[in-house]
């Protein structure tokens, strides 16, 4: 019988708890070795709760002490590409969350750790990928069913609720396009096949002008005619009253799908005083529960089997250009093009 995969889980927020928990109790063949995190508190939680050996407070420490195979790295974004290459380095295969980083010049980095180190996995979480809706609507694309798309349609908006996590995080997130719309800018080229040749970008602080300082808005959008003359809009907004609202079209010549066109929660109708309703998801880990499961399956199926995933290196690079292209278009209201 193979020796279980020994996978470090690097950052203990609450994406990271939920990888951490999943690498722990949901994965056959996956021992969770160590976890690691700055905040000490967060450390010994999770080796309390998940029965964890080792704990460190320290990334670099954690590489030169812990004997591993694979690291899952839920850190913030500007600290992607140097983890990706130390633990590339270190003989380790990595999984990572988006985005890949904040900057090209840090993308560029990790692209050159990855090339060096060819026989090694590394996989970037665009989990919305390993979303069964998302999965179904890209099998009837590429079987012809709503016959050339034309037209890919992204909302993204989190909940009003989580405003004052969002102002918090302002600092560090390099804009609405690169934290939240990545997610979409990643399915429009893997749905339309291509990717964009312009961007156009509009938006503002209707709500809260903090995030003006920060070169954001609450709420922004983009337009991108694309490379093979499809064209893709992008909303991505931090205000809504309720919850978390995710949907998804892509128009062809013959058809159209549309992905949570209504953002329910579950099936259900609520009859109340207050007229017919659905309850919708307030939180992201609602919504793609399943999916960050799936991507972390994926990943462990990879390196046992020894091949490459669907989503590399290069969907991070190229996700990226765009959403800091589209920052741009946002902060100076021109064209870029691409």
């Amino acid at each position: 019988m193979a020796q279980p995969l020994r996978v470090a889980a690097v950052g203990l927020g609450r994406l990271g708890r939920l990888h951490a928990e999943n690498l722990a109790t949901r994965i056959p063949g996956v021992d969770l070795t160590a976890v690691c995190s700055v905040v000490l508190d967060e450390v010994l939680a999770a080796r309390k709760a998940l029965g964890v050996r080792n704990g460190f407070l320290s990334f670099d420490e954690m590489l030169e002490r812990c004997p591993l195979d694979a690291v899952v790295l839920t850190t913030p974004s500007d600290l992607h590409a140097g983890q990706i290459e130390a633990a590339l380095d270190a003989g380790l295969h990595v999984f990572c969350e988006k985005p890949l980083a904040t900057m090209m010049a840090d993308c560029e980095r990790a692209a050159a750790a990855v090339a060096r180190h060819p026989h090694k996995v590394c996989m970037l979480g665009f989990m919305r990928r390993y979303d069964p809706s998302y999965r179904f609507a890209k099998t009837q694309i590429d079987a012809g069913a709503i016959g050339r798309p034309i037209l890919f349609r992204g909302y993204s908006v989190d909940p009003l609720s989580a405003i004052e996590g969002a102002l918090k995080y302002a600092p560090h997130s390099a804009g609405q396009f690169l934290d939240m719309a990545v997610h979409d800018i990643d399915l429009a080229r893997w749905f339309l096949g291509s990717d964009p040749r312009e961007v156009y970008a509009t938006g503002g602080c209707y709500a809260f002008p903090e995030f003006a300082q920060y070169g954001d808005g609450d709420n922004v959008a983009a337009l991108m005619p694309f490379e093979n003359d499809a064209m893709a809009f992008f909303f991505a907004g931090r205000t809504a009253p309720h919850g978390y609202n995710i949907e998804t079209e892509i128009i062809g010549t013959k058809a159209a799908l549309r992905i949570n066109s209504v953002p329910a929660k579950h099936r259900v109708e609520i009859l109340d005083a207050g007229g017919v309703r659905q309850a919708c998801d307030q939180h992201f880990i609602d919504r793609f529960g399943d999916a960050y499961l799936n991507e972390l399956i994926e990943f462990a199926a990879c390196i046992r089997e020894e091949r490459q995933p669907e989503i590399r290196v290069e969907d991070g690079v190229a996700a990226t250009r765009i959403a800091l292209a589209a920052t741009r278009a946002f902060r100076e209201r021109v064209l870029i093009s691409l």
